[in-house]
């Protein structure tokens, strides 16, 4: 598959969605080149934009996925951030919050000054130039795109909900269920977690006879079964 650069046409870019093949990019970051998503074989990748350097809810977006890398670590993922500035700008800003918030930011950062990654990937506003709202990619070890979380520039992310989206994916690869609202600490289901509604009446019927028989199963209709992990 032929690579496309930073300089792509613009106007010929398709955003990538959910369940899309994250586009291939190659990219310069402030801690040398990459190519996305191939660098990234074989792990989870998390990627984030920010609107720019040296903004305050930025760097307590930075802080914060630092001081939770170790946790997406645990997970095979990596974290990569974007910000529309240049590389020099992303040393100087990491070296501010070395010295001024105590944290080494450990992950490297895409240099998108022109905003065309950012363009390429849906993370500008309309109407607000080069500066990117808070977006989120989530991309499997396969190179597909399973999630997407988009916050306003205004408002920082909830560093939880990624580490809980990103468990709840895994899950539902590994063993094929659902996640319910909350999970793993769902209000009335706990960490259960949902089966498949059956394609066929035989297959509802199966899986009622199915819960009958397993204590670990906890029907409440053909089409709504919990089970306990």
């Amino acid at each position: 598959m032929t690579k496309h650069t930073a300089q792509m046409d613009e106007s010929t870019a398709d955003v990538p969605g959910i369940g899309d093949t994250f586009p291939d990019l190659t990219v310069e970051t402030s801690m040398g080149e990459r190519s996305l998503p191939d660098d990234y074989e074989g792990k989870w990748l998390v990627l984030f934009s920010h609107p720019g350097d040296f903004t305050p809810v930025c760097t307590s977006e930075f802080v914060a996925f630092e001081q939770r890398r170790e946790e997406f670590e645990e997970l095979n993922a990596e974290l990569l951030g974007l910000s529309v500035d240049r590389v020099h700008s992303h040393i100087k800003w990491t070296e501010w919050i070395a010295e001024n918030l105590d944290v080494d930011i450990q992950f490297p950062i895409i240099a998108d000054d022109q905003g065309t990654v950012a363009q390429q990937l849906g993370m500008l506003h309309p109407g607000a130039g080069t500066a990117t709202v808070r977006t989120v990619f989530v991309i499997d070890p396969e190179g597909a795109v399973r999630l997407r979380l988009t916050y306003p520039m205004e408002i920082g992310r909830n560093i939880d909900e990624v580490l809980r989206s990103l468990r709840a994916l895994q899950k539902s690869d590994d063993d094929g269920v659902a996640a319910p609202a909350d999970w793993p600490n769902n209000d009335k289901f706990g960490d259960q977690v949902l089966l498949s509604p059956p394609g066929t009446e035989a297959d509802a019927e199966a899986r009622k006879a199915e819960a009958a028989d397993d204590d670990e199963l906890n029907y409440y209709d053909w089409w709504f079964v919990t089970r306990d992990q």
